[in-house]
């Protein structure tokens, strides 16, 4: 196939405006600079860090009044029935219900779409999961031994899966991206441990017929789902008849939310139902009553999966309600002299400090050993050694299920103890992270490329990889890193991201760009003439200035505009009219829409890097970040 480096024509009115909104398909368009933030890591973290501090501040300033509050009672009578708790315990064991939804849905994506869809990659993270929750355990369990105090070992294992990314944040682009998803996979399964020791351990004298009423609605839920009821309604009442027969049956109700959230599947919407719903649309654009309006709306939504319309509705409110103001109800405590004495020998602080900053990367490094070891190398972690020793630091980070359980094993002066050490080992944990990475600055580049991406192959999003015999391709055939789009020549998000594209491939001689057809004919009538002409043009080695004239003439694709440009290029205008005319080139565009369907792409442009989609912005720094990401990767593999 033709791979010349044509200039392209310079664009014209016609061409989209480019702005610096640019974002992959399935991603908000058009945030603000204050939403992006608070749809960061960074930014979560800081609300949740800023409530703790404001619980500290309140509790030292005025016990009095924090103490009032969160232990005022709040009661829902219905008839003759009344559920009555204080208000720290209505956050903790309901609001808190919706975090750990947030938690399965985030361990069933992942399941579903991430790393772990292949489960042999399972097997790591479960044993570093495992493991890095043990040793704490058994850490605190020896500098408890024999004291009362030993029944609050639960306290010492879990961390904090969003703080600890949140502040991983801090470090910045030392850390990257594939360290934070192998952190991912592995807090998938502490999360879960976690839930599974306080329904077990840190529950109430259980109510057999409660937990069978609870079990039944669950099926009932399961089975909704497998027949797709439609209407949230429903779900939601299941959702807090479920909750409430847990409440009653002495289980830790937040175990609903988790169990819900691991029920709804995820996964990428299809090019039929994405169509389906563009016929639902149009409908109502012929037609615009309030009926077809809602027929509309119900299709539209009914594309995305639960998981994703689940988490679209729960995670910010989650993230930037529920979550900071737990920490406001449960992090206060006084702070005095008294207390901080009584901390330096208490076996509950301690116990909780060592288990965190010392027990938790111990188990996430002797795991990762022990599973590349005894596979002899079949199975090893998906970063380097340096970024497992940095994972297991910043997983000492701990507060929302540490504390969680803290409170509901400790109360008075110990859970103080408690509540201290949980802050402490976070500040800890936190500088002794930012040490480990900050390390490999030291490295020469391709030793600190191995030390932190180590030389396990990635796992690939793409199902077809590059054929210079069939693709279109600009760049060196043996580049490093190659950078896949699929795109459709009447899309404006194609024309905004193109000159991001070529900015990214004339500044990088070690780069290889590949386009390929997705013409979405549901939305744009013109792509797939335009697609078509585009390798008439290839027939006659002007496949990329063809490109070119209709990436920047986007408005103006119909036959007549067509052989226009041809005519402009000097083609055989009456040969590159017959391939129209007869489409001589369809099954050249329906072999590039299958290769895109079995990768799971829908929609345009879907950049690939090396195989793997790239998620988020497709501005310039962003491909330029994601492509030197790629390139350092390529490099630890070499070496």
């Amino acid at each position: 196939m033709s791979a010349d480096q044509a200039v392209p024509a310079a664009p014209d009115e016609t061409a989209p405006a480019e702005d610096d909104t640019a974002q992959t398909p399935w991603l908000r368009r058009g945030q603000s600079s204050l939403r992006a933030l608070l749809l960061s890591e960074s930014g979560s973290a800081g609300v949740l860090v800023a409530a703790i501090l404001v619980a500290l501040l309140w509790a030292n300033v005025a016990p009095a009044s924090y103490t009032a509050l969160w232990t005022t009672e709040l009661s829902v009578r219905l008839g003759s029935n009344e559920i009555a708790m204080d208000l720290q315990e209505w956050v903790n064991k309901a609001l808190m219900t919706l975090f750990f939804l947030v938690v399965g849905l985030e361990a069933r994506r992942e399941l579903d779409l991430g790393e772990l869809r292949d489960r042999k990659r399972f097997l790591l993270p479960l044993v570093a999961g495992l493991v890095a929750m043990l040793v704490p355990v058994l850490l605190y369990l020896a500098v408890n031994a024999g004291e009362p105090s030993a029944a609050g070992w639960g306290a010492a294992m879990s961390t904090d899966t969003a703080l600890s990314l949140g502040l991983l944040s801090v470090v910045g682009r030392v850390v990257p991206d594939r360290v934070r998803l192998f952190l991912l996979t592995v807090f998938v399964v502490d999360d879960l441990v976690a839930l599974v020791v306080i329904a077990i351990f840190y529950s109430e004298p259980l109510d057999v017929t409660a937990i069978v009423v609870a079990l039944v609605v669950f099926g009932l839920f399961l089975l909704a789902l497998r027949l797709r009821v439609e209407g949230p309604a429903v779900y939601a009442v299941m959702g807090v008849v479920l909750w409430l027969a847990l409440l009653e049956s002495g289980v830790d109700p937040v175990v609903a939310g988790l169990a819900i959230g691991l029920a709804a599947s995820a996964y990428t919407p299809t090019r039929e139902r994405l169509e389906g719903a563009t016929a639902l649309f149009r409908t109502f654009r012929e037609e615009p009553t309030p009926e077809l309006a809602r027929t509309a709306s119900v299709g539209v939504i009914a594309t995305l999966s639960p998981n994703a319309r689940l988490q679209r509705f729960y995670v910010p409110g989650t993230t930037y309600v529920i979550v900071p103001l737990f920490g406001l109800a449960n992090a206060g405590f006084t702070l005095d002299g008294d207390l901080l004495a009584r901390a330096v020998t208490s076996p509950i602080t301690l116990g909780i400090v060592l288990g965190y900053v010392v027990g938790k990367p111990a188990g996430v490094l002797l795991a990762s050993w022990a599973v590349t070891r005894f596979s002899r190398g079949r199975i090893k972690p998906p970063v380097g050694w340096l970024a497992v020793a940095g994972s297991g630091t910043v997983a000492g980070v701990a507060f929302t299920v540490s504390l969680l359980i803290a409170s509901l094993a400790f109360d008075g002066p110990e859970l103080a103890e408690a509540k201290l050490g949980i802050l402490a080992t976070t500040v800890l944990s936190l500088a002794v992270t930012l040490v480990v990475f900050h390390a490999s600055r030291f490295l020469a580049p391709d030793r600190r490329a191995r030390a932190l991406l180590g030389s396990s192959q990635t796992l690939l999003d793409l199902a077809e990889p590059f054929d210079d015999s069939r693709d279109h391709y600009r760049g060196r055939r043996d580049a490093s890193v190659i950078l896949y789009e699929y795109g459709d020549f009447e899309c404006p998000h194609c024309g905004l991201a193109e000159p991001a594209a070529r900015a990214e491939l004339e500044n990088d001689d070690d780069l290889l760009f590949v386009w390929r057809h997705l013409p979405l004919t549901d939305v744009h009538p013109h792509a797939q003439l335009a697609a078509e002409a585009s390798e008439a043009a290839g027939r006659q080695d002007a496949f990329w200035p063809l490109h070119d004239l209709l990436l920047t003439h986007q408005g103006h694709l119909t036959r007549a505009d067509l052989l226009g440009y041809a005519a402009d290029l000097d083609l055989d205008v009456e040969r590159f009219a017959d391939d129209l005319d007869h489409h001589v080139h369809a099954d050249r565009i329906a072999s590039d829409i299958d290769s895109a369907d079995r990768s799971g792409v829908s929609g345009t442009p879907t950049f690939f890097v090396n195989g793997r989609r790239h998620y988020g912005a497709y501005d310039a720094a962003s491909l330029q970040q994601a492509v030197a990401d790629a390139h350092e990767r390529a490099g630890s593999l070499r070496h």
